[in-house]
């Protein structure tokens, strides 16, 4: 049996001696102790130099994948024909199997039996130093810790950051641009404008065109439908613009050929964003789309320091001034910043948005870890996610449509619409009079009719004479009944003289006589 040691120098290969100590393990350990007792149980049989880090950083980054490189395989194929070869990985030993026909042995004790080969490596392998086997050992491990940092290019997503920040910039561009144009050319046709509104079809319009003078003989049929052109030919026909010269024509079309350019290379670089999007996070893309993933992925600063924040952070993300504000007024921090503009957001009612967003948060919060530190590349679990939050959507949307259609216990009672019936009441009112249009009529009343209302008149105002006569007796009655209690009152008290007694009376005397008076 052969056992196969990787060094940082290269490739040995040692010649088992004695088998049968391999079926102690525990007492494997004690043959190691010293370079003499290991000569007896293992031997050197061959040993695979590496020429340089290059190869022996090749070598490692296999072995890390347990995959054979190339080397190795030629060493393995000139050296163990017919042979059993005990491996440290057993998937190592799988490939080797598979690629190489060599029977491969992975247990316990050919890991012991590694563990004895490392303490005496140097005494083994003649010409191998410590001193030379240390530096060795340093430089392949930093190779190997740069070559794991260094991110492969189609994970870059630095690219992302600056493709989405180029697109926010082209379309200001592209709108100051088409907004200069309908400006410019609204002096020559203002009712373009608004016949056309799309500003992409209003530049190839304007530049097939040039003077409203040729609309009528042109074929508009590949730019715009039907309806339009013949809308356009008319309004050519009857237009209030002024007159422009050909070399202002000119430049407004050169002007047509910036923004139509503009638009090609958008398009272009949207069609790039969207491919980089689906490679390198294709699961954040299948929950909130390529633009407002490119934007979290940018706000973030890169795709691994977005994957560090949790999800509260992910839903706010693009609204930290209005947090901060909020925070400071102590009033409602916002629910959702560069999601709100997702499309699961944006088919939620207003009430359901801050659910459906926290909701959506968390669910990204995940898609992005995955896509940062999994070694997926397919986007199954941001569509699985995505059907879910779907259904929380119908459902919170059919439980708020429910309560707000009923009450919480079941359906509304539905009664007959009765005019006749009081609210709150079981008893029924009498019948509503109906509206007599006779009694607006005074054509048919004679004078006699008019002399009996006179008449009737009469002893009403009698009697509301009467009535306010009663009243005014009434009142001085009482009044009497008043002041002869309190005489009589100081009389038996004592209080009084018979002097002061004879003054209040005259002054009552004349009091009432004022009072007549008036009356």
């Amino acid at each position: 049996m052969l056992v196969l040691f990787e060094t940082p120098a290269g490739f040995a290969l040692f010649k088992v001696l004695d088998e049968g100590k391999l079926s102690k393990v525990e007492d494997l350990s004690k043959e190691f102790v010293n370079a003499d007792s290991a000569r007896k149980v293992v031997k050197l049989k061959a040993f695979s130099k590496f020429e340089n880090t290059s190869e022996a950083l090749e070598a490692a980054t296999k072995l890390l994948d347990s995959t054979p490189s190339k080397g190795l395989r030629k060493f393995l194929r000139s050296h163990c024909d017919g042979e059993t070869l005990a491996v440290a990985d057993s998937k190592l030993g799988n490939a080797i199997k598979d690629k190489l026909k060599i029977e491969c042995i992975h247990n316990n004790a050919v890991m012991e039996l590694m563990r004895g080969l490392r303490s005496q490596l140097t005494e083994l392998i003649s010409g191998l130093g410590a001193q030379d086997l240390a530096p060795m050992s340093l430089g392949l491990s930093h190779s190997l810790s740069r070559y794991k940092l260094k991110f492969s290019p189609d994970k870059v997503d630095t690219m992302i950051i600056q493709a989405i920040g180029l697109l926010d910039d082209l379309d200001k561009e592209l709108n100051t641009y088409a907004m200069r144009v309908r400006e410019w050319y609204g002096w020559h046709f203002p009712e373009l404008a608004k016949i056309i509104q799309d500003n992409i079809l209003y530049a190839k319009a304007v530049k097939l065109m040039g003077s409203r003078d040729n609309a009528i003989k042109l074929d508009f049929s590949e730019i715009l439908p039907e309806e339009i052109e013949t809308e356009l030919k008319e309004a050519a026909m009857i237009s209030m613009g002024t007159e422009v010269s050909d070399v202002d024509l000119m430049n407004i079309r050169d002007l047509c050929d910036q923004v139509l350019s503009l638009a090609e290379y958008r398009a272009q670089l949207y069609d790039y964003l969207k491919s980089r999007m689906n490679t390198i996070a294709p699961n954040l893309t299948a929950l909130v789309g390529e633009l407002v993933g490119a934007r979290l992925i940018a706000h973030g600063g890169s795709l691994l320091n977005l994957a560090k924040q949790p999800g509260s952070t992910v839903q706010i993300l693009g609204a930290e001034k209005a947090l901060f504000r909020a925070l400071k007024t102590k009033h409602a921090t916002p629910k959702y910043g560069l999601l709100f503009h997702a499309s699961l957001v944006g088919q939620a009612s207003s009430k359901m948005k801050g659910k459906i967003s926290r909701s959506l948060a968390a669910k990204a919060a995940l898609a992005i870890r995955y896509d940062a530190l999994g070694d997926g590349q397919d986007n199954s679990m941001g569509l699985e996610n995505r059907v879910k939050l779907e259904a929380r959507l119908r459902n919170l949307e059919g439980r708020e449509l429910g309560r707000s259609a009923g009450s919480a216990k079941g359906k509304p009672k539905i009664e007959a619409y009765d005019k006749d019936r009081k609210k709150g009441a079981e008893a029924l009112l009498s019948a509503a009079k109906t509206y007599n249009p006779s009694a607006d009529s005074v054509l048919g009343q004679t004078l006699s009719s008019i002399a009996g209302n006179e008449e009737e008149m009469v002893p009403k105002r009698q009697k509301t004479d009467q009535a306010e006569e009663a009243a005014i007796t009434g009142e001085k009655k009482k009044e009497k009944k008043k002041k002869t209690s309190e005489v009589t009152a100081l009389v038996t008290n004592g209080n009084g003289s018979a002097a002061q007694l004879e003054s209040e009376e005259s002054v009552k005397k004349e009091r009432r006589k004022r009072k007549k008076r008036e009356l």
